[in-house]
Parts: C-alpha cells; structure tokens; sequence
C-alpha cells in the first residue's frame, strides 16, 4: 500500500509521518530527494543554473537555494520555471524510492511525505492521499516559534498555499491535528489500523 501524506506548513505532517514509521511503515522525505535534484552533477543543476543564472550557484558549487527562492518567492513566472524543472525530476526520484522501497524492507505500506503532493500533481504514484490539518493559530505558533518568523512573514506563507478546504476535496483520510503529540497519535493509529487490514 502506497500512502502520500501532505499538508500545509506547520500542519504536522513530519510528526505524523514519525508516527507511521513507529507503526510500520517505511517513510521516505520527498524534501530529502528534492535536496538530491539540486546538488551539482544532478540534470537539474544545469537547467536552474542556465535559466536562473551563474548568481544562483554558491561558492561550494552548489545551488544557493537562498538565493533562487530570493529570485522565485514574489515572482510566480519564476517559480513556475523553476517547480517546471525540478518537480519532473523529483517525481522520478520518488518513484526510484519507492520501486527500491519495497525490495526486502519487510513493511506492506510505504508512505511517501510531501508537501507539495497536489500542486506537483503526484496524486496517482500513491493508492492513497492522507492529508494532516492543524488550525491556523496553532500552525503559526508554532512556525513562529520553530523558524522565529514575524507574525506578518508567518501568515504570509500560510495563506500562499492551497487551503485546508482544497485539499479535503482530494483527499482519501483527513488527519486532524488539533490537540497534543498523543492525540496526534491516536488519529493516526486509527486511520492504519482501519485503513491497511
């Protein structure tokens, strides 16, 4: 069973991939294979660098990703280039994953976390959507608390994504994060249990 789990920032989604994994399931980071699509030697490199410019590469030779979300943040032209380049790619890398995943790894369910499943169009590489909300103020809190943003920067971000609503139309299991790590914990323990019998 192949699950994509998603969500907005702050939502929860990483504790709760945390809590499949204690369950069972082999989770794999789409973040940590974005990473991957833009270190130097990968296909992308060259396209970010020849549509973005040399001013996009540190001076380790990598992308400078500070710099290109720089240049992409209030510029949707520009990030649609970018997501163009690099979401074909990690999708490929998610699918390597998940091909490898299954080979010896002793689990029936796979989950793949991935914040930008929908706006990626990732949907069908999975048998399921799960999608983990958290109320606003509790998403900002939090993000305030863990990235030390102004109240403004947080909102900002927050209200830039596709909405809880829009997701909920697309989703096979909505995960309410509205109260403690425990709370959490139970939600998603009732969803596995129902769902992988």
């Amino acid at each position: 069973m192949k699950i994509g789990l998603t969500g907005g920032i702050g939502s929860g989604k990483s504790e709760a991939s945390s809590i499949l994994r204690e369950l069972g399931a082999l989770v794999i980071d789409a973040d940590i294979v974005g990473h991957e699509t833009y270190r130097s030697g990968q296909p992308a490199w060259d396209e970010i660098v020849e549509a973005f410019g040399d001013e996009v590469i540190g001076s380790d030779g990598e992308i400078d990703r500070r710099e290109l979300g720089r240049i992409v943040f209030d510029d949707p032209g520009s990030l649609k280039r970018l997501t163009d380049i690099v979401w074909p790619k990690i999708r490929e890398g998610l699918k390597d994953r998940m091909a490898g995943g299954r080979d010896g790894e002793g689990t029936d369910v796979l989950v793949v976390e991935a914040a930008v499943l929908f706006e990626a169009g990732w949907e069908n590489l999975f048998d399921e959507i799960w999608v983990v909300t958290a109320p606003e103020k509790d998403v900002l809190e939090r993000l305030e608390r863990q990235r030390n943003q102004k109240p403004e920067q947080t909102r900002a971000r927050v209200r830039a994504q596709m909405t809880n609503e829009e997701r909920e139309k697309r989703a096979d299991v909505m995960v309410r994060n509205d109260e403690d790590r425990a709370a959490l914990a139970a939600t998603v323990k009732r969803h596995w249990t129902d769902r992988t019998r």
